[in-house]
């Protein structure tokens, strides 16, 4: 059975048969599902957390958001708690 890869850049899996593979100099291998990938990350050296359609920027999107929410909330508690 074919194993699938995950994107180095976006995250997204890429489906057997298709997509780049990447060796650098070092051995380090990086997999890419496009051309779009590629570039941005090894010509523009874009961070994928900076880029706004990644799944590493959803993901901090997300943890970011949650942050915030219970800062609010705290700040609500305690707030009343001193009044």
């Amino acid at each position: 059975m074919p194993y699938k890869h995950i994107c180095a850049f976006c995250g997204r899996e890429i489906e057997p048969g298709t997509g780049k593979m990447y060796v650098m100099s070092d051995g380090r291998v990086f997999y890419f599902c496009s051309s779009k990938c590629q570039k941005n990350m090894l010509k523009l050296h874009r961070v994928p957390r900076k880029v706004r359609w990644t799944e590493a920027y959803r993901k901090e999107k997300k943890i970011r958001l949650h942050l915030l929410e219970r800062r609010e909330h705290e700040a609500k508690n305690t707030g009343s708690a001193k009044a």
